[in-house]
């Protein structure tokens, strides 16, 4: 056998070793590459496992296949090399013009991936990002696109460490597994049937003898949208509070972080007229931190004080370094009611004034949000009086 074919099979049994393949998707790698979708603006992200002869996608968002042979793969590339590999344009490339998936459905044109180097030094798979549009990246953002490699590299850690730990009879690791298999199971069979009618209509959407119908489709597509963001709310919300909190930390860019979570919450901004500023930070804030779940705080605390502001209002976000690095999110809200602050961070807890406004939500925001900074060793504080309400997160 040569080294190279030995090399390959100490990466693929290194691979299997995760126990991950052909199972349910692990929610928090889909959760992963929502988010690189939405920091890099592409309709298209993965995490791909590079098995023997196929390419598996543990974390998907927007691809149609659940996997791929290796003849079509961008990724099998970033693997070999074991380095970053960004195609401005792939038509014009002279290796992945007459791909399949280049020349038809999906029109792929700009990739940009990462390799999922573990920590034994096998490269398992990478993260990528994808459009149907030419395009092209800076040094920030590659170094973007390598944290949230990082990131799926820990989180696949995580699931591995809790198969030996099940195999070693330990029965907090039996029931985190079986919980978190519960939950990818509950999760992939409500969003599956919604992402089948979401591909339906945006291919409705594109007959021009339906166009009279597109009214329509768009708030059917949009409330689809919804009942998946609302899954993925409760879901991380209810989980029980003797659960640890996993984490992954990397360094990263704080302002990375808050931009990701404003572009989340711009959309409903815009709808409730409630102006969201960020206040550029004059200099780079460098956290310890899992970036998927400190967004997800972030972005819990920028929609809350969105919805709980009138429209004309302004919701304006900030970062501070120092000892304690902080975002603040500061609205011109309604406040809160004195003897309703003891109360606003229990779970499904809703005050007076999100019922009689039937302010949308089921009261888990402030909840996930200081869940998520307890775990980073910081927390959740807010300020309120008639002019508004001030939430800080802070991190350890």
């Amino acid at each position: 056998m040569t080294t190279h074919a030995h090399d390959e099979d100490a990466r693929l049994a290194a691979l299997h070793s995760y126990g991950i393949l052909d199972g349910p998707r692990p929610p928090a790698l889909d959760e992963l590459t929502r988010l690189a979708s939405s920091i890099f603006d592409t309709p298209m992200s993965a995490v791909s496992l590079v098995d023997r002869d196929r390419q598996w996608f543990a974390g998907n968002t927007g691809l149609g296949d659940a996997e791929t042979p290796l003849d079509v793969s961008f990724c099998v590339h970033a693997v070999r090399d074991r380095r970053q590999l960004v195609v401005p344009d792939a038509r014009l490339d002279p290796h992945f013009g007459t791909y399949p998936n280049v020349t038809g459905d999906p029109h792929i044109r700009f990739y940009a991936g990462s390799p999922l180097v573990d920590e034994d030094g096998h490269a398992l798979g990478a993260l990528c990002v994808i459009d149907d549009r030419p395009g092209d990246i800076g040094p920030r953002q590659r170094e973007a696109l390598d944290t949230l490699a990082a990131q799926a590299v820990g989180h696949l850690s995580l699931l591995r460490s809790r198969i030996l730990l099940t195999e070693l009879g330990d029965e907090l690791a039996r029931a985190t597994q079986r919980e978190e298999d519960l939950i990818a199971t509950v999760s992939h069979e409500l969003r599956t049937p919604v992402a089948a009618i979401q591909g339906y209509l945006e291919l409705l959407a594109e007959e021009e003898q339906l166009a009279a119908y597109a009214r329509l489709v768009e708030p059917i597509q949009r409330n689809g949208e919804r009942l998946i963001r609302m899954v993925d709310h409760l879901l991380t919300g209810t989980r029980p509070a003797h659960a640890p909190t996993e984490l992954h930390r990397t360094p990263v860019d704080l302002a990375m972080v808050v931009e990701a979570a404003w572009r989340a919450c711009r959309a409903l901004a815009e709808q409730r007229a409630v102006a969201l500023t960020s206040v550029p930070t004059p200099a780079q804030v460098v956290v310890r931190a899992d970036v998927t779940q400190l967004t997800h705080a972030v972005q819990q605390l920028i929609r809350n004080a969105v919805l709980f502001t009138p429209a004309g209002g302004e919701v304006t976000v900030s970062i501070a370094g120092g000892p304690v690095p902080t975002v603040e999110i500061a609205d011109t809200g309604e406040g809160i009611p004195a003897d309703e602050l003891p109360y606003v961070f229990q779970r499904f807890y809703r005050g007076r004034y999100a019922r009689q406004q039937a302010v949308p939500g089921v009261g888990l925001g402030l909840h996930i949000a200081r869940q998520a900074a307890t775990a980073h060793g910081g927390t959740v504080t807010l300020r309120s009086g008639q002019t508004g309400t001030t939430a800080r997160l802070t991190l350890g």
